[in-house]
């Protein structure tokens, strides 16, 4: 799929595939195990077919729009959606340092038109490339064996069956691009008419300069969801309405609290010094019978 999405044929990648894995195997002989992986991917994305990217007609699908980018910010993408490899992988196969990669794989991704990163057009991208490696055709999948094998014994690949050249998707037929474009022509007339209510297409479409204003129905009270009890239940002070007492004295407590407050004020203990003062400075009460006299004949010349 890497080698199909890179050269934009079907039957161009298979031949690309088909030559690297010949072109492999006496690589594969003196490489150590471990660098396998890095040096086919990197045999197969210089094989001659792959250099140019075949346009399609018209794109439909994400997958399509591949041409669009350079054949390495193509490869660099591929690398990670067609392949699976991770960033160092890719970068050895390419013959890159990492972060050369991650430029190349920054340059690749689908942007808006403002240049911002689109990440569901990533996401959709992945999605049809996945779904297109899943979905190989059985007789595609047993000619690509018959290549690996001729090519590990060291035999010429086999070619594909006469009349059938091609592989991958069918052709469109010659009538499909002048549909396209003709309901394309019809969508743009009707979606300009909306905006002609003046003229003759306006009145096709129903369009009026007048406003018709209809006053709405009165509204209905709202249904209650629960009786008179289960709303109290649900209260959040449902333990001051379950006390009628309580409440009422609640709803008085402002009152009682300025009663409180005035009577607080009104009556003052005084203190037992004050008393003990102002006790010395009265005069002593007169006794009853003979201390008055004896006073008066006292005071008496």
């Amino acid at each position: 799929m890497l080698a199909e999405l890179q050269a934009g044929d079907a039957a161009a990648g298979d031949a690309a595939l088909a030559a690297a894995m010949a072109q492999f195997r006496p690589i594969a002989a003196q490489a150590p195990l471990g660098e396998w992986p890095s040096r086919f991917w990197s045999l197969l994305l210089t094989q001659p077919r792959l250099r140019h990217r075949t346009p399609v007609a018209i794109a439909v699908e994400a997958t399509d729009r591949l041409a669009e980018l350079g054949s390495g910010p193509r490869a660099a993408l591929l690398l990670r959606l067609a392949a699976g490899l991770d960033e160092n992988d890719a970068a050895a196969a390419l013959g890159v340092a990492a972060p050369s990669y991650r430029l190349a794989l920054q340059r690749a991704l689908p942007r808006h038109p403002d240049g911002r990163a689109d990440p569901l057009a990533w996401q959709q991208l992945r999605e049809q490339v996945h779904r297109r490696i899943k979905t190989l055709p059985a007789e595609r999948l047993q000619r690509l064996g018959q290549a690996r094998e001729a090519a590990l014994h060291d035999a010429p690949a086999p070619s594909a069956p006469a009349g059938r050249a091609a592989v991958g998707p069918r052709p469109r037929p010659r009538w499909l691009m002048p549909l396209l474009w003709s309901g394309l022509a019809l969508c743009a007339l009707a979606f300009a008419a909306t905006f002609w209510s003046d003229g003759p297409a306006g009145r096709w479409l129903g369009g009026s300069d007048r406003i018709e204003v209809e006053p709405l129905p009165p509204a209905a009270a709202p249904a209650a969801r629960y009786q008179r009890e289960s709303g109290l239940i649900a209260h959040r002070d449902f333990d001051l309405l379950a006390d009628p007492a309580g409440e009422a004295a609640a709803a008085e407590l402002a009152f009682h609290s300025w009663l409180a407050a005035m009577d607080a004020g009104r009556i003052v203990p005084a203190e037992p010094t004050a008393v003990a003062a102002a006790d010395r400075a009265l005069p002593a009460a007169p006794a009853a019978g003979g201390e008055t006299q004896d006073l008066e004949s006292t005071d008496a010349p």
